[in-house]
């Protein structure tokens, strides 16, 4: 009888999301800690401030006006350093069902504000990326894109983890 394959359309999700889910996380984690802040330009040294780039983070995610200043504080400070440490669990794959369920979780909660300033007509950038990108229809689709691979990942993960591994199973003759 033949074994089955490591490899299904499963496994494949799974891989494609850790990878792709894992460098994204890492990179916006990345950019918005390095992101030069270009409101001290004649002050060289300030412009790769961590402060300087957390605070201009933090404007960003005030502007969505759903936190006050302290909480918008709060969640510029710490939300790089997460998407860095999700980005490589992601890539590692330790407790992958853990990891992808946050990772939905934060993915879910970035299309809900993106769409609520989308249809409240927000004048604002994004902050996804650290960069002065406007929230458009297109912003959506992108987030809703992400967070489908990332539910995908998570229920396949699950899935996966309920069966043994076709490489350890014993072989039946």
């Amino acid at each position: 009888m033949m074994q089955a394959s490591p490899l299904n359309f499963r496994r494949a999700v799974i891989w494609l999301g850790r990878l792709l889910l894992g460098g994204i996380f890492i990179y916006a984690g990345y950019a918005k800690l390095t992101y030069p802040n270009h409101n001290l330009w004649p002050y060289f040294m300030l412009k790769f401030s961590l402060a300087a780039n957390l605070s201009t983070f933090a404007f960003q995610v005030e502007s969505y006006k759903v936190l006050g200043a302290a909480g918008s504080a709060v969640v510029a400070r710490t939300l790089p350093f997460v998407e860095i440490a999700l980005g490589v669990l992601l890539l590692v794959g330790w407790q992958l069902r853990i990891w992808a369920s946050v990772a939905t979780a934060i993915l879910l909660g970035f299309l809900v504000l993106v769409t609520r300033a989308y249809l409240l007509h927000m004048e604002i950038n994004c902050g996804c990326f650290a960069t002065p990108e406007p929230i458009s229809l297109k912003k959506i689709f992108q987030d809703g894109a992400l967070l489908l691979l990332a539910l995908l990942m998570t229920v396949f993960a699950f899935q996966e983890a309920r069966k043994p591994h076709p490489w350890t199973a014993a072989p039946s003759d």
